[in-house]
């Protein structure tokens, strides 16, 4: 098993920064086929679906949600993944959850984070 623990949500102005931490544990016998290839962030905002927001590969090749390019960046250190979000918008307002996903294609959750960024 992978348990994602995540910190560094909260209430911002609008224009401010944040810093979102996803650190995974694993449990569990590791062949290769069990390592974690990709984790990042996704949210989702009451009434919506959940989005994609950043992810990191093993490879460290990034991909962003065209909403955030410019302004929320990325970086990974073994099985810990950050969100550094700057500029932020009262449209960033949502409910934050970590991905942890297995080269087997397993994927694993955090329990979300809030960030509320007020106008």
């Amino acid at each position: 098993q992978v348990h994602l623990v995540e910190s560094g949500g909260g209430l911002v102005e609008a224009g401010g920064s944040l810093r979102l931490s996803c650190s995974a544990s694993i449990t569990d016998q590791m062949p290769y086929s069990q390592t974690i290839h990709t984790m990042g962030w996704y949210r989702q905002a009451p009434g919506k679906q959940r989005e994609m927001v950043a992810l990191m590969d093993s490879s460290r090749r990034k991909s962003y949600a065209e909403a955030v390019k410019g302004r929320f960046s990325i970086a990974r250190d073994r099985n810990t993944v950050f969100l550094r979000m700057d500029s932020l918008e009262p449209e960033d307002t949502s409910v934050y959850f970590c991905l942890a996903r297995r080269w087997s294609g397993a994927e694993y959750w955090g329990q979300g984070t809030q960030v509320t960024v007020s106008s």
